[in-house]
């Protein structure tokens, strides 16, 4: 049976991964319920997620679940423990907190872009991310976890980009990056015509000072004592022709 339940969830897995651009490590977004069903079923979240995702995951929650487990009773209290070991993601609503199911559709959005997987043992929670395309749901049955089948929704999405009339997930990302770098997005629109102006300041004080002057090389001056000393150049005396004169006539 073990082997059967890893072999769907390696498929599941794979479709999520080529068709929605899942990538390790996994984020699994968890719920008070589902740490509820794993503290009775006596399953170790930490321990057994990712041998059952066969790699790398990170578990979080948001602050929204883990005061909801605060305002429930006391036997939950476990759970909320368990929670509070996760990784807590940012929601909308720091000031005014809402319910668990509320706060992880609007963490998940209308796309999920995020790549989350959510854990839940809630119905009308799990029924309503049906409705989104590219979100895995985990829940837990028999004590054991497992990993839910693509919904409609999403096996309709990966047909309609199939067949060219809608654009992947992974496709658009990299639209987006390209435009960001040729500056054709909204981002590089708005820094293009947001010249810099310079600012008129003052000039700098360095440059307003007087250049200095250097001052001329003294020569020493000469003692009495020092004579100049004269560059004597030798006279040579013309050879006497007189002589030559008389060699020609003997």
């Amino acid at each position: 049976m073990k082997i059967k339940r890893q072999k769907k969830a390696k498929k599941t897995l794979s479709f999520y991964k080529y068709n929605f651009g899942f990538r390790e490590p996994f984020q699994i977004l968890i719920d008070g319920t589902f740490c509820q069903a794993a503290l009775k079923n006596k399953i170790q979240i930490k321990e057994q997620m990712p041998k059952y995702f066969m790699g790398e995951v990170q578990l979080c929650s948001t602050n929204c679940a883990l005061k909801e487990l605060d305002s429930l009773l006391k036997d939950l209290y476990g759970a909320k423990l368990i929670l509070q070991r996760f990784q807590i993601r940012r929601c909308k609503h720091s000031k005014e907190p809402v319910s668990a199911s509320q706060c992880l559709l609007s963490v998940v959005g209308e796309t999920n872009p995020h790549h989350y997987f959510v854990a839940t043992q809630d119905q009308e929670l799990r029924a309503s991310l049906m409705k989104i395309p590219g979100v895995p749901l985990l829940y837990i049955i028999q004590n054991t976890m497992v990993l839910e089948k693509p919904s409609a929704c999403s096996l309709k999405h990966v047909q309609a980009v199939q067949l060219g009339e809608l654009v992947s997930p992974t496709e658009q990302q990299s639209l987006q990056n390209l435009k960001a770098e040729q500056g054709l997005s909204k981002d590089g629109e708005e820094r293009q015509g947001k010249k810099r102006k310079r600012k008129s300041g003052n000039p700098n004080p360095l440059s307003c000072l007087k250049k200095k002057k250097k001052p001329m090389e003294q020569q020493p001056k000469r003692t009495d004592g020092e004579k100049k000393k004269r560059s004597r150049h030798r006279k040579r005396k013309p050879a006497d022709l007189t002589v030559g004169v008389k060699a020609n006539t003997s």
